[in-house]
């Protein structure tokens, strides 16, 4: 088995600097990666994930991608692909996109398909119920932490979403707020429940935010990703939440509720920004829709016929 990766952690930037100084050639690398990836129109999230994972395998064999021989990148992807951690699967999946797209550019088809094919386990997501809800948004102390966390759930918004969130998108005349570049660089606009306009009303005379909803340590600059997670698993350690969940569990929890409220698929798949309703179809397998005489058949094992 090949060593620990060790610089997994390491901030992006740095990653990309140092294979810069230690692998030669890998600036042009990435010049020609951020290029292509930018008349793609691709996010800026893809583009530094991708050559994040080309810099960490740079660095760990002190070549350049294309001259990584076709066994040394198996023998490393199989290293992370036998780790147990969610990491590890999720590194191996992006290294897997990343070679496969940089081949492409370079012109090196005839290794694209050596690759190792990804199998997409099909998992349910998590949802928190009605008590754990409740409990969740009584958790924190700050008023802030607690709207972060309403705003979330209310709206179905991702950590990106609600992190760039401006005050001038909460359109209070409307009842709506406006969800600008999302994944996919879609806009969308949600509905805002009247319940929140009061204690969003009070949170902004407390704190006056500057043109981010939330901000960070910094006025006018936005909480990050990394804050919003803070917030939230302080919150699920404070009323003893034991699911496995993330901020993202908010946005799972709003499609499930709205099904179980009645709400239509299609239009949750609006709301959510999907692409494809069978993304959004999934909660149908999570909601309780009209399940009021399920039971188990042990229930019925002992009664008297």
């Amino acid at each position: 088995m090949m060593k620990t990766q060790t610089k997994l952690q390491k901030g992006t930037r740095t990653i990309l600097k140092e294979a810069c100084e230690k692998v030669e050639g890998f600036q042009k690398v990435i010049e020609a990666m951020e290029e292509k990836m930018l008349l793609a129109d691709l996010s800026p999230s893809t583009t530094t994930n991708y050559t994040r994972s080309l810099a960490q395998l740079s660095l760990f064999f002190s070549k350049l991608p294309q001259d990584i021989s076709e066994n040394e990148v198996n023998k490393y992807l199989m290293d992370l692909a036998r780790k147990p951690n969610e990491l590890s699967r999720s590194s191996f999946k992006l290294l897997v996109y990343s070679l496969r797209y940089y081949y492409r550019l370079i012109g090196i088809t005839d290794r694209v398909v050596q690759l190792p094919v990804i199998k997409h386990k099909t998992k349910l997501p998590v949802v928190l119920n009605y008590a754990e809800c409740k409990a969740l948004f009584r958790g924190p102390t700050s008023l802030r932490d607690r709207i972060l966390l309403v705003v979330m759930y209310s709206c179905g918004l991702r950590t990106g979403e609600v992190s760039r969130l401006k005050i001038q998108d909460i359109d209070s005349g409307r009842m709506m707020i406006h969800v600008h570049q999302s994944k996919g660089r879609k806009d969308r606009y949600v509905p805002i429940s009247p319940l929140i306009l009061p204690p969003l009303r009070e949170y902004y005379k407390i704190y006056r935010p500057v043109n981010y909803l939330f901000n960070g340590c910094k006025s006018g600059f936005p909480l990050s990703r990394q804050g919003i997670q803070s917030i939230f698993q302080a919150a699920v350690k404070k009323c003893n939440i034991l699911k496995r969940v993330s901020p993202h569990t908010l946005r799972h929890t709003y499609a499930t509720h709205l099904l179980e409220f009645g709400m239509d698929i299609v239009t949750i798949k609006e709301l959510l920004g999907h692409e494809r309703i069978e993304t959004t179809m999934v909660y149908l397998h999570v909601a309780m829709l009209n399940r009021s005489n399920l039971f188990s058949p042990f229930d019925r094992l002992y009664q008297k016929p």
